[in-house]
């Protein structure tokens, strides 16, 4: 399923926010890299998911009317073994219910935990007066705590890129301190290039936030993806 037919059942269905296996396949579309997972419906298959993407695995909820996961008790990560899996989806259901009561439950993600990493944060908003913009800081909970971002308006190529991840504080972060190794900072350009051609081809798309985005020495994976759209 391309983009344009993802936004189009979207906007159709009258919802204004993509659901979070609907924002990973435009990732796919963008080249935009993002942890394995499997959608389920059920404990038994989300067993079965874990055993398949190998633990431990992280589990969140999916629904329409939840927008932030983490508030309605809609996440539970690090989790270890089929025994612990069981508990612990029970348990997010329960939360959920007992938090958003009127929200509709599709399913669930199961998706691989990833290492500890450095936590940025990509977003990407659109100003009525210069139109898509894309946004790199630090990410994480030290995204409201630091306000370390940085904006340019898309689309941008690599060296602009590179000069807007060197605008910010966590860049010191990302070029490695103390034992820690720099992050793949060549990736993270290239994963604003392609939020920047994903916000230019998909005019659709007003708000636009990956967080957080953990950098490795080698790589990035993008942990949580929210879009969400006007007409």
């Amino acid at each position: 399923m391309n983009c344009r037919k993802i936004v189009k059942d979207v906007l159709a269905a009258g919802r204004s926010h993509l659901l979070e296996p609907e924002a990973y396949q435009i990732c796919d579309e963008f080249k935009i890299t993002y942890p394995q997972f499997i959608y389920i419906s059920n404990a038994e298959d989300g067993v079965e998911a874990a055993r398949s993407i190998g633990f431990p695995v992280a589990i969140k909820v999916v629904s329409p009317q939840i927008i932030h996961k983490t508030d309605a008790g809609g996440v539970v990560t690090n989790i270890q073994s089929e025994e612990q899996f069981s508990d612990a989806y029970d348990t997010m259901l329960q939360n959920v219910r007992k938090n958003a009561p009127d929200a509709e439950i599709n399913g669930v993600i199961v998706q691989k935990s990833m290492p500890k990493g450095v936590e940025v944060a990509v977003g990407g908003l659109r100003d009525l007066q210069f139109g898509p913009v894309v946004m790199f800081g630090a990410g994480g909970i030290l995204i409201e705590v630091l306000q370390d971002a940085s904006f340019r308006l898309a689309p941008l190529d690599r060296e602009e890129a590179l000069r807007q991840i060197k605008e910010t504080r966590i860049y010191k972060v990302l070029q490695g301190v103390r034992r820690n190794e720099p992050s793949d900072i060549e990736a993270l350009a290239d994963l604003l290039v392609n939020v920047g051609d994903l916000l230019v081809d998909t005019p659709e798309i007003s708000e636009l936030d990956f967080n957080p985005v953990l950098a490795y020495p080698d790589r990035y994976a993008v942990v949580d993806a929210r879009i969400i759209l006007s007409r």
